[in-house]
C-alpha cells in the first residue's frame, strides 16, 4: 500500500487549508506575514505530507453555528482538570470523573485520543474542544443532554458527528460542547451514547446519577 503522505492533493484540499489559515489569522493566532507564508506553502503543496504541517499547530475555528437556548450546567463528582490531551504514536484517554475547562485541546499524531464527557463536570456552560488529528484519531463521547456543535473539516479524513446511540434530550440539561479543528489523514468523531452503567448490589448496572 502506498504511503498516504505521498498521495497527491486536490485544489479543494488546498482551499480548505487556506480557509483555516485565514480564520486563524482573523483570531490573531498567526500574523499577516505568517499567513502569507503559509498560504504560499499551501498553494504550492503537491502531497498530503507537504500539506499536513501547515495547520498542525492551529486549533481551527470556523464561524459558529446557531445553537439552542442554553441549559443549566451539569454537575458531577469532583476530579482532575485537564486542559489538553496529546497522543503522539500513543493513546490518551479521559474517562470517568474529570473537569472539562472552558477550552480543551486534543491532538493525535499517529495515535488516538478518547474524551468521554458523560461523567465529567464542566467549568462553564459553553466549552470548546480544539481537536486535531494527523494520521490519528480523536473521539469525543457525550450523553443525551449535551448540545454538540461540530465545526471542522477533514483533508483526506473525517470530521463529523457519528450516528447517535441515544436521541438528544434537552430536558436532561447539559452544556454546549463546540468541537473545532481539522482531521488530516485521520479522523475526529463525536458520538452521543447512553450513560455508563455501574455495577449494582443486584449485579446489574445502574445508571450514573448527578449531584446538585
Amino acid at each position: 500500500m502506498n504511503d498516504p503522505a505521498r498521495l497527491r492533493i486536490s485544489d479543494d484540499d488546498r482551499n480548505k487549508v487556506a480557509e483555516a489559515l485565514r480564520h486563524a489569522a482573523g483570531e490573531g493566532r498567526i500574523d499577516l506575514e505568517e499567513l502569507d507564508e503559509r498560504l504560499e506553502a499551501a498553494y504550492q503543496a503537491k502531497t498530503y505530507g507537504e500539506l499536513v504541517p501547515i495547520t498542525a499547530d492551529l486549533p481551527v475555528t470556523p464561524v459558529r453555528q446557531p445553537i439552542p437556548a442554553p441549559q443549566p450546567v451539569r454537575r458531577a463528582h469532583a476530579g482532575p482538570m485537564y486542559s489538553s490531551s496529546v497522543a503522539v504514536m500513543s493513546e490518551t484517554k479521559r474517562e470517568g470523573s474529570w473537569i472539562v475547562p472552558d477550552s480543551h485541546t486534543a491532538f493525535a499524531l499517529m495515535g488516538s485520543v478518547l474524551l468521554d464527557l458523560r461523567e465529567a463536570a464542566f467549568a462553564s456552560q459553553d466549552v470548546v474542544i480544539n481537536a486535531s488529528a494527523v494520521m490519528g484519531e480523536v473521539k469525543v463521547i457525550v450523553d443525551a443532554g449535551t448540545t454538540v456543535v461540530v465545526d471542522g473539516f477533514g483533508v483526506m479524513g473525517e470530521f463529523k458527528e457519528a450516528r447517535p446511540k441515544v436521541p438528544f434530550d434537552a430536558a436532561q440539561g447539559g452544556p454546549v460542547v463546540r468541537i473545532r479543528g481539522s482531521a488530516l489523514l485521520g479522523s475526529v468523531h463525536v458520538q452521543r451514547k447512553p450513560q455508563p452503567r455501574r455495577p449494582g448490589a443486584n449485579g446489574r448496572g445502574l445508571p450514573h446519577r448527578y449531584g446538585h
